[in-house]
C-alpha cells in the first residue's frame, strides 16, 4: 500500500525482535480459558482489513486485538502485510532489518495473555508467531479468510523482474509453495539466497486462503529507494503492463491447480491505485477475469509530502469543484470507481479502500478553517510514528473544532494552526452508502491497528444495515 509511514515503523522491528526473542518464550498454562467470540451475522459484502506484520512491536498490536476491538466477527478477509520478493525472483522469508521478519511470522512465542485463544504457545509446536495466531483466529471465526499480501510500497521493487516470462512460473510456484502449501523455512534466521522452499514440511499449511498482489506500480516509478535499509528504487518497464496480466493469469492457474488438490478455492486479489495515470498501466479489462476482487487504494490522494500545501483531503468521496488541484488531478472515490467500471471491471469485483488514519499539516494560515491553504512556513503536523500522518484512534481524541465539506464528502479538524483530515464514522457511513448504491463488492481498509473498533463498526453497519 502506498503509505510511507508504515515502513518507518518497520525499520526497528527486526532489531527489536533479535533483542527480545529470548524473553518471548513462555510455557503452556493448562488453566488458560480460550477467548469466547461474540457473533454478528457475517457481512453480506466484503470487509477486508490489512494486518501489519510489524504492529506487534512499538504499536503493541497483535492478532488478539482483532478480537478484543470487535473486528474479528465483522471482517470477511484479513490481508497479512507483507511478503517480499528476492533478488532471484522468488517468494522468500528471512529476518533482516528492512527486508523481512520471518521471526514475527512464525517463530515468536506467545504467552496466554497475548494469545488469541488464551493458550500459551508450547515448545515443539509446528509454528508460532502471527501465523499460528491467525490459524487460531480462523478456528474461532470459520467465515474469516486470510490472504498473504505480497509487495507493498517498499517491497514492490522486484515484481518487474519476477513477472518476466523467464521468471514468472517459478516465481508463482515459490509463492504457492511457501504460503499455500506452507513449506516455510525450518529457521527464521536465514539470509536471502538460502533455500526456503522444497522442504515439504507443510508447517504453515492452512494459514492462508489466497494471495493478494500489491505491486506498486506496474510500468510507473513509485518507491525511490531507501539507503538506510539498502533498498534500491523500484525496477519498472513498459512491458510491466502485459507482464502483470500474464503474472496474474499464472497465479490463477497455479492456485486453481493446488485448489483442486485441496478441494477448495484459493482467492486471488490485487491492490490497485485510484488515479488513471497509474491504473491505465494495468489491463483492467483483462485481469479482472483472474481475480476474485480488486481493492482500490482510495486514499493518499493529498498529504504533507507537499509540505507547504495546499491543505487538502486524504480520501475524498467526491471531487469538489473548489479543489485547487488541476481538474485532471482531482481524484476521489467516485472518480476511481467510475474509471474502473469504464474499463469493464464488474462492480461486484470492486472493493473500495478507506483509511483508518488521517493526514495533516501545521503552521497553517487561519483562513477558510484551514482548508486549501498554502504557506512556505507550513510543515507536516507532528505524528506519533511519522509527521504528517496519525492513526484514527489518536486523532479522535483531539479536541479541535471540526468541519465538514459536503462537496467532497469529507471531514477535518483545525485548531487555528494545525489541520488534520480523516474519515470519521459519518464519512464512513456515506462511503458505505455509495458502495451499496453502485452495487460494489465491499470495503477494504488500511489498517487494523489504526482503529479502536469505532470505524470497523461503522463499515460493518454501513454495509449491512
Amino acid at each position: 500500500m502506498n503509505r510511507s509511514h508504515v515502513f518507518k515503523a518497520l525499520l526497528g522491528c527486526c532489531l527489536i525482535a533479535l533483542l527480545t526473542l529470548p524473553m518471548r518464550v513462555f510455557s503452556q498454562d493448562p488453566t488458560a480459558v480460550p477467548a469466547t467470540p461474540t457473533s454478528v451475522p457475517p457481512s453480506a459484502l466484503k470487509i477486508v482489513g490489512y494486518f501489519p506484520q510489524w504492529g506487534m512491536y512499538a504499536r503493541n498490536y497483535r492478532v488478539k486485538d482483532i478480537v478484543t476491538n470487535g473486528a474479528a466477527d465483522k471482517l470477511t478477509h484479513i490481508n497479512y502485510a507483507f511478503a517480499n520478493v528476492s533478488t532471484e525472483s522468488r517468494c522468500y522469508m528471512e529476518t533482516r532489518l528492512g527486508w523481512g521478519d520471518a521471526s514475527a511470522d512464525y517463530e515468536v512465542r506467545y504467552n496466554k495473555d497475548q494469545s488469541v485463544d488464551g493458550k500459551a504457545d508450547e515448545m515443539g509446536q509446528p509454528i508460532n508467531g502471527h501465523f499460528n495466531q491467525l490459524k487460531k483466529l480462523k478456528a474461532m471465526y470459520p467465515h474469516l479468510k486470510v490472504l498473504i499480501s505480497i509487495g507493498g510500497f517498499s517491497w514492490s521493487g522486484r515484481f518487474s523482474d519476477a513477472a518476466l516470462p523467464e521468471n514468472r512460473v517459478a516465481f508463482v510456484s515459490s509463492c504457492i509453495d511457501l504460503y499455500i502449501r506452507g513449506n516455510i523455512p525450518l529457521w527464521a534466521y536465514v539470509t536471502e539466497g538460502t533455500p526456503t522452499a522444497g522442504t515439504n514440511n507443510g508447517r504453515a499449511a492452512g494459514v492462508f486462503d489466497g494471495i493478494d498482489i500489491d505491486w506498486e506500480f506496474p510500468a510507473v516509478p513509485a518507491f525511490m529507494g531507501d539507503p538506510s535499509r539498502n533498498l534500491p528504487p523500484n525496477v519498472y518497464r513498459p512491458e510491466d503492463t502485459e507482464n502483470f496480466t500474464a503474472l496474474l493469469a499464472e497465479f490463477r492457474k497455479q492456485l486453481d491447480e493446488v485448489g483442486r488438490e485441496h478441494g477448495k478455492h484459493y482467492e486471488l486479489t490485487i491492490a490497485a491505485p485510484l488515479d488513471k495515470a497509474r491504473y491505465s498501466k494495468m489491463e483492467l479489462s483483462k485481469i479482472h477475469q483472474y481475480l476474485d476482487f480488486i481493492n482500490i487504494m482510495a486514499y493518499d490522494v493529498y498529504g504533507a509530502w507537499d509540505a507547504d500545501g495546499p491543505t487538502n483531503f486524504n480520501a475524498p468521496l467526491y471531487s469538489s469543484p473548489d479543489n485547487p488541484a488541476p481538474v485532471d488531478e482531482r481524484y476521489s472515490v467516485e472518480s476511481a470507481v467510475n474509471g474502473f467500471l469504464a474499463e469493464g471491471v464488474p462492480p461486484e469485483k470492486i472493493v473500495v479502500g478507506v483509511p483508518f488514519y488521517g493526514r495533516g499539516w501545521t503552521n497553517v494560515p487561519n483562513q477558510n478553517n484551514g482548508l486549501y491553504q498554502s504557506d512556505p512556513a507550513m510543515r507536516p503536523a507532528p505524528g506519533l510514528w511519522e509527521d504528517g500522518i496519525e492513526d484514527y484512534k489518536r486523532l479522535k481524541q483531539l479536541d479541535y473544532p471540526s468541519f465538514r465539506d459536503p462537496k467532497s464528502g469529507t471531514f477535518w479538524i483545525f485548531d487555528g494552526t494545525t489541520f488534520w483530515n480523516y474519515d470519521d464514522p459519518e464519512v464512513i457511513k456515506n462511503k458505505m452508502a455509495f458502495i451499496k448504491s453502485k452495487g460494489l463488492g465491499g470495503a477494504m481498509f488500511w489498517s487494523l491497528d489504526g482503529d479502536d473498533g469505532t470505524l470497523i463498526s461503522a463499515v460493518y453497519n454501513g454495509l449491512n444495515k
